[in-house]
């Protein structure tokens, strides 16, 4: 199966330039490829013509065996169907052997959100005289006051940030940019922050940079440590759930959607390319409306 190694950077390439993919969607391609080359070598298929629906299917038993969710069937599926399609179109085979293989149906899963309650907690939990404190209230006030995705907040810089209008230009998933507002809260958080607690974080590191949030060595901030320092303010809140950083992503989109945002508004502010992204939302505040009900009416 040396087509499939032979034709991986190109295809990168192609990922890059053409599809203005981000370095995380072209990562699981590479994995999702690389299983299913590591399935072919196990199953000693040699050539790309050899892949027909026997061997897909054969290839899908293995990966539900394997306690494989049904989304990331569907992502592997998908995957595989534009490589192949790449391969085609490059003449490399001289047939899609995914095109006519259909995505499994994936489980709406409601997304975690947190309650008011909840949020309050945690937005007393930092230490705002220190550097560290006032990063932290920052972090989290961006979170839930703009829904952007954590890869978004990472790559934040302070160029992108408009503290007078209350705007950020955010980059999104396939490169596309959108702008974001943002509240009284997060100014002021932003404003304390960059003021004081970032130049002292980025005086230890002697470094300059532009991103806007930064480590406790005054390095930029990644995605796994946005995850360190919301676990961290959770253990100082006291609260006893598990949080992750895309439910202040969820918690953002369903409470506007409680208080009557309209769905074509939120899904530009999240960045969804599609409406159905955004309609899973309506689950949440469904169940939402119909508590309201059964507390508040007198026949419910």
């Amino acid at each position: 199966m040396n087509a499939i190694y032979h034709n991986m950077e190109p295809f990168v390439q192609y990922l890059q330039i053409e599809k203005n993919a981000s370095p995380y969607t072209i990562q699981y391609y590479q994995q999702d490829i690389s299983t299913f080359h590591a399935f072919l070598e196990k199953e000693a298929l040699r050539h790309v013509e050899e892949i027909d629906d026997g061997v897909i299917r054969l290839f899908l038993t293995e990966l539900y065996d394997m306690k494989q969710s049904r989304r990331t069937v569907s992502r592997k599926l998908s995957s595989l169907r534009t490589f192949f399609r790449y391969l085609e179109r490059e003449e490399v085979v001289s047939r899609n052997p995914f095109g006519r293989i259909s995505l499994p149906k994936q489980d709406k899963n409601i997304p975690d959100f947190l309650y008011q309650e909840e949020l309050e907690k945690l937005f007393h939990a930092s230490d705002l005289t220190t550097p560290l404190g006032q990063r932290n209230q920052a972090l989290l006030e961006v979170l839930y006051g703009t829904g952007i995705r954590v890869s978004e907040c990472e790559q934040l810089t302070i160029g992108d940030i408009d503290l007078q209008l209350g705007t950020m230009l955010i980059m999104g998933k396939g490169r596309k940019e959108r702008y974001v507002p943002f509240g009284d809260f997060a100014k002021h958080a932003l404003q304390r922050f960059m003021d004081s607690g970032r130049k002292e974080l980025l005086d230890k590191s002697g470094e300059t940079t532009d991103r806007v949030f930064l480590n406790h060595r005054g390095r930029p901030v990644t995605s796994r440590g946005i995850r360190t320092i919301l676990n961290k303010m959770v253990d100082d809140a006291a609260l006893t759930i598990h949080v992750h950083p895309h439910m202040l992503r969820h918690s953002f989109a369903t409470h506007l959607l409680n208080e009557g945002a309209d769905m074509r508004s939120v899904q530009e502010l999240l960045g969804h390319e599609h409406l159905s992204s955004t309609q899973i939302y309506t689950h949440v505040t469904k169940d939402y409306l119909q508590q309201i009900y059964r507390n508040s009416h007198p026949r419910a």
